[in-house]
Parts: C-alpha cells; structure tokens; sequence
C-alpha cells in the first residue's frame, strides 16, 4: 500500500515494507529454483503472478533511499526512476529470471518477457548509462561516504546489462562506465584490504566488488582481468582476518557480530586470487552450513553458482585457520589470540581509527574480548535503522555514542564525532608472549575532556591476561573518570574493587 511506503517518512519505519520487499522477491526466488529444478512448468504461472507483481510496482527503490529523487521524499516519481540498492537487486533478480526461464515464461505469456526487459531498461540501464549524478557512483558523494553501495549496485548492474542487454555496443558501453565506477570503490580503499563497515558489510563490499569483476572476467573470456593485484587479494582476505571462530566475526560500527558470510563465493574469491588459504576457509564455510539450515544469501545471483559449485565444495580439503594475530594498519585494527588456529583461552580485537568512518559509532581505542570461544567483552551494535540512524540525530541513539562502548568516560566526556576526532601515536607489535595496541586517545574527545595526553594500551599476554592500561594527564577534573565494559554475563560488584564477570 502507498501508505506502507509513507510509513518510513511518517514514523522512520523502515521494516514495514522493505519486509514485504524483501518476502516477495523471496518467494519468487523460491518458484524460480523450484521449477528450475523439476522443469515440469508446474510453477510457471505463480512465477508468472510474482514477477508481474513486482513489475507493477511503481518503484523498486526502498522508502529510506527515494530522497535521491528531486521530489525528495515522498511516494515514488515514476517520471524520474532513481538507482539504489533495492532496484539493483530487482533488476538483477528478473534479469536473472529471463535467463533461466525465458522460453518457458514465453509460454505462459510472449508479453511477460517484453515487459520485464523494458522494466530493466527504464529502471537502472537507461538511468545508469545517462547519468553521473547518482552519489554512489562517487563522483560526487554529496555528503556521502564511499562505501559498500557503490559495488552492491555495479555487481547488479552489469549482470542485468549483461544478460538482457541486445546490442553488444551498449552492453561494452555499460561494461566500460561500470568499470570507471567501480575503479573510484577500489581507489578509495585503505591498502591493507581492511573493511571499515565491518565483516557483515564486507558481503556486499569486498565481495560485491568480486562478483562484478568475475562478470567483467567470465563476458570478457578472461581478457578483464584484475585478480592480479595485491590490494583486490587483501580485500578478500579480510573476511578471514575477521573471524572469531565458529559463527562470531569482530564486530565495530553498524556490523552484525554474526553475518551470513557466503563460503562459496569466498571460495571462488581465494581461487580468483590464488589464495589457498582463502579458498580453504571458504570451503570450510560451506561445508560447515550444510549441516544446519541453509543460510539465506539474498541474491540469486550468488545462489545459482552456489549449487554449480557443490560436489567441487563438498571434495574440497577444508579450514579454519584462526590466525593467532592480524594487524591492519590503516584501519588501526588489531586482532590477537591465545593459540593460532584455537578458540581456546582469551580473543580480542582492538581499533583505533576516527570517528567519521561508514557506519561509524564513536568507538575510538574500544576492543571487544572472547573466551573460549564466545563473548566476553561486547559490543552492542546498533538498532535496527530508522530514519533517524543516518540522519544529524545519529549520535542522539544510545548505541552509537562512545559512553556505550567499551571506552572511558573523562571528565563526565564521551568522544565526538567528525574526521578530526582520532587516534593518534598508533603503534601495534606482536609476539609469541603478547600482542600489543597502543594509542593516544586524545584527539578522540572534545575539549571540555580537559585531556593534555591519554595513552591507552591494549595487551593480550597470551595464556595469562588481557590487560588495559590508561597512562593519562588532565589540565583539571571536573568529574570522576568512567570505564566502561560491556558485557553480555553477569556481572557481581559486591566486592569493593573488582568486578568479576
């Protein structure tokens, strides 16, 4: 209903209809493999009902994303079709649709067939190929961080260029400002490969990124190929410096601390690159998910490999590495262990980094520890998003402000916002004793802080502790000094100096 869609501008709901969004493309998914499956035309017509359904719609862009439209927001201006993440999941999916059933829908109706091609055409080929002013393209961010949009919505785009697009001058035209988008995601990225959106944004990041260049690899015949390069290897290799163990990846910012991360398509990605070590854990992944429920992967772009790709997963030699230490430097992201490949004993994931990173909290110097295996030291992450989560109220919800994470509270001040408020005097080592992170966190609060120098380290003596130490000069205290933990265990104060977990 139009009003659904007006629930996001009325109240910063967005579940309500991104939920009947999202339940409908599903179902259609479901049909689609279904009949693909047993090709006995038993699903045709309900294929038939559920694409025509989502061809009527007036809009495939999600409420929360149609202020791109110069109306601004409000329902959607059929007169000016606008690219986002909701329509360039849509067009890939009926594109995809086409190409596994096309013959077959011909049977039901010639007309279904016309239609969605024209659908793709006037909803993301035309606009794609005509403009340049869409801010996840990058040219001109207007505000916007470069971040995971910019490759969910090149991926989708190419594959729906590349299987309905006729003539082979607009397909290699599509293909040529795809890649020139794209080049702009890739060049903005810190050089080791680090994901500042977090493991469960990685999905549609780093590894959006390599689905389009598998497309611009596979239409070329080999020929469009940058799988070469050591920055595109560190990219993909950071879903595995991310891993806990088990189910848990590190979490900062807006990420999920248990992402469905695809092993299949980390398989392919550790293959590309010739990262064994990638691949092998990709395998893992997968064949770890078969003994449970199957893991909802969205797109049926990634599930369609994913069943071609079975019986080589299923005889693959599998691992979980669990590496004892990882050290990305431009994110100032620290991971450590007790034991390389255990999830024994204490974990810990530090950061240093700004607060003006995609999908920022004011998390400065925090860290998040594990034991044995699961949670110890958390971090919250967010709620689910609201108008309100990227607008100027960000830093108004509880989970985004710093006096939530695992950092201290100085002189009654929690850290600010903005580029400027950042670690400084990084440094990180590593040993077979310890792994150390050492950070001056001055530059993270705002003057009312009264701090002259804050140097906080971040040390795991392995098989002993997990140590902090605040080293700090104030130029007067007004307050009493915080430090806060979060953790998701009981906790038991009742002796007077120590809080036991």
């Amino acid at each position: 209903p139009a009003t659904t869609y007006l629930d996001y501008m009325r109240n910063g709901d967005r579940r309500s209809y991104q939920g009947l969004w999202a339940d409908r493309r599903h179902r259609l998914i479901d049909l689609v493999l279904a009949e693909c499956v047993e090709g006995e035309g038993r699903f045709l017509d309900p294929i038939t009902n559920g694409l025509w359904a989502i061809l009527e719609e007036s809009s495939w862009v999600y409420p929360a994303h149609i202020f791109m439209q110069r109306a601004g927001s409000d329902l959607p201006d059929i007169t000016e079709p606008v690219v986002d993440l909701g329509v360039g999941e849509t067009a890939a999916l009926v594109s995809w649709v086409d190409y596994l059933l096309g013959p077959e829908l011909d049977s039901v109706s010639k007309m279904t067939r016309r239609r969605l091609a024209h659908e793709v055409q006037t909803r993301i080929l035309e606009p794609c190929l005509d403009r340049a002013d869409f801010w996840w393209m990058a040219w001109d961010t207007q505000g916007h961080p470069i971040n995971n949009w910019n490759p969910w919505i090149v991926a989708n785009w190419l594959s729906s260029a590349l299987l309905i697009e006729k003539d082979p001058e607009l397909r290699a035209r599509h293909v040529e400002k795809a890649q020139r988008v794209l080049d702009i995601f890739i060049n903005s990225y810190p050089a080791d490969g680090g994901c500042d959106e977090g493991p469960s944004y990685w999905g549609r990041a780093g590894a959006s990124m390599f689905e389009a260049l598998d497309w611009m690899y596979g239409a070329s015949e080999g020929r469009i190929s940058i799988f070469d390069d050591p920055l595109i290897a560190k990219m993909g290799r950071y879903i595995l410096t991310a891993h806990i163990g088990n189910e848990w990846y590190m979490k900062f910012a807006d990420a999920s601390p248990r992402p469905t991360v695809d092993g299949a398509l980390v398989y392919r990605y550790g293959r590309a690159t010739g990262d064994e070590e990638l691949a092998a854990y990709g395998a893992w992944l997968w064949q770890r998910h078969q003994a449970g429920p199957p893991p909802n992967l969205g797109s049926i772009g990634r599930i369609v490999p994913d069943l071609f790709l079975a019986t080589e997963l299923a005889g693959q030699t599998a691992s979980d590495p669990l590496p004892a230490d990882g050290w990305l430097p431009d994110l100032q992201l620290m991971t450590a262990r007790d034991t390389a490949g255990s999830t024994e004993g204490l974990y810990v994931t530090a950061k240093g980094g700004h607060n003006d990173e995609s999908h920022n909290h004011n998390d400065v110097g925090s860290f998040i520890a594990y034991l044995d295996g699961l949670p110890l030291i958390i971090d919250v992450g967010p709620e689910y998003y609201t108008a309100k989560t990227f607008s100027d109220q960000r830093y108004e919800i509880w989970t985004m402000r710093s006096g939530w994470h695992n950092t201290p509270l100085i002189n009654g001040a929690e850290q600010a916002a903005g580029r400027n408020f950042a670690a400084t005097a990084v440094t990180h080592s590593a040993n077979d004793a310890a792994a150390t992170l050492q950070l001056d966190l001055t530059e993270a609060y705002p003057a009312e802080a009264k701090i002259e120098s804050w140097q906080r380290t971040i040390a795991l003596h392995r098989g002993d502790a997990l140590r902090i130490t605040e080293n700090f000069t104030l130029s007067s205290a007004t307050a009493p000094n915080q430090y806060h933990y979060v953790t998701n265990r009981p906790a038991d104060a009742s002796t007077p100096g120590v809080v036991r977990i």
